[in-house]
């Protein structure tokens, strides 16, 4: 039975702008396109770089425990950028369309037509921290805190880029705010993606900021960081049961997706974490 009313989906094209092509003597050149998704991404990173530093000029927060400098942060960037998206695209790659991807290896390349996958970005995104923090003669751990109180910030926007692409859309629904998607069928569906922005975006960030700002956590090192993986696979495996999995994959078994399936590791380790974490005691030695 279909909603007596539905939310109408934005008129927003996924191209910010178009530039081009241009006729260079026979030589054509793009066009050009700046995508919402990237331009998500590109906030995303930037705010959360910004948050990462206000994190560390805090003394407050600290209560004299070692962190890592501004210059730190800022020389990190790159790390975590890169991590992010050769991740996250090689991710996409392994677990969600190996088949499809095998057969053309060249469109493995094309991260602008979309297919980002966070697991594999969060796993990227570990890797270049642990040897960023190898490297500069870091705690990986305090890095790893400081990520996990930021990454919300870019969940956010990525999910809000996910909705204006049309993509990763919910299941049918009857809700009054229920959406037509462009290319999801005539039927009104749940918006997924504004729940994930939610659920992984907002709220996380605030239970982070609760964690970091009232109860001085960043004094323990490895708390947030899983006080994060597990926030996320939780808020990630509640959204599933409103979104609809990938086409070629669909459910593995009964209701598991796969999702479902790689945030369980995510949600173990980050108990795992909290509960080392907080046995041990506050250390005050090197970053």
């Amino acid at each position: 039975m279909l909603p007596l009313s539905v939310l109408p989906f934005p008129s927003i094209e996924p191209e910010i702008f178009v530039l081009g092509p241009y006729d260079l003597n026979g030589f054509v050149l793009g066009p050009f396109a700046l995508r919402w998704y990237a331009l998500a991404y590109i906030v995303g990173i930037l705010l959360a770089w910004r948050y990462m530093l206000r994190l560390v000029r805090n003394d407050r927060l600290w209560g004299g425990s070692a962190r890592p400098t501004q210059l730190d942060i800022d020389d990190f960037v790159l790390w975590g950028t890169l991590g992010i998206i050769l991740g996250g695209r090689l991710g996409y790659v392994l677990f969600y369309n190996p088949a499809f991807y095998l057969a053309n290896p060249a469109e493995a390349l094309a991260i602008w037509d979309g297919g980002m996958s966070f697991h594999g970005g969060f796993t990227g995104t570990v890797i270049a921290m642990v040897l960023f923090a190898w490297k500069r003669g870091l705690s990986v751990w305090t890095l790893f805190d400081l990520a996990g109180c930021a990454a919300p910030i870019g969940l956010f926007f990525g999910r809000i880029a996910n909705f204006i692409n049309s993509e990763l859309w919910g299941r049918p629904s009857d809700v009054p705010w229920a959406v037509i998607f462009p290319n999801g069928g005539p039927e009104p569906r749940h918006p997924s993606q504004l729940y994930e922005a939610a659920l992984e975006g907002i709220l996380l960030f605030l239970v982070l900021r609760l964690l970091s700002h009232r109860f001085a956590l960043l004094q323990k090192r490895g708390f947030l960081a899983g006080a994060f993986a597990f926030g996320y696979g939780i808020a990630r495996s509640i959204a599933e049961f409103y979104r609809v999995p990938d086409a070629h994959i669909g459910y593995l078994s009964g209701f598991l997706t796969m999702g479902i399936l790689l945030s369980l590791p995510m949600i173990l380790a980050g108990l795992a974490a909290m509960i080392w974490s907080a046995r041990r005691p506050v250390e005050t030695g090197t970053a």
